[in-house]
């Protein structure tokens, strides 16, 4: 749901939206494959920690890198040093959602 949200967010032009979205995506698969595989509840919102856990190769982590820090500054203008709609365009949106579908695809593929 959270990435058809984000990529919902990129048709109404809502950038920072999409980023928070497909972190938020990415976020999710991670902590659904840790109690799936190791019956772990994890309650970080770190996705490195959360990828160290769970194993996540390094073709996987680029993407995680990249979305790490949008939890944060898509919501708080003082961590984000400017107004969060201002730092994202169409470009780094579609990025985003793009490393969310490879994490959810390779979450899902670990969970079979």
């Amino acid at each position: 749901m959270d990435l058809e949200t984000a990529e919902a967010n990129i048709g109404i032009k809502k950038y920072f939206a999409a980023a928070f979205f497909s972190q938020q995506a990415a976020e999710k698969a991670l902590k659904a494959l840790s109690l799936e595989k190791f019956r772990e509840p994890l309650k970080s919102h770190n996705l490195l920690e959360l990828a160290k856990k769970a194993r996540v190769p390094h073709e996987v982590m680029r993407g995680l890198m990249e979305l790490n820090a949008d939890f944060i500054i898509t919501r708080y203008p003082d961590a984000a040093n400017g107004l969060p709609y201002e730092l994202y365009d169409r470009q780094k949106a579609e990025q985003k959602t793009a490393y969310a579908r490879v994490v959810l695809s390779w979450a899902k593929k670990q969970m079979q």
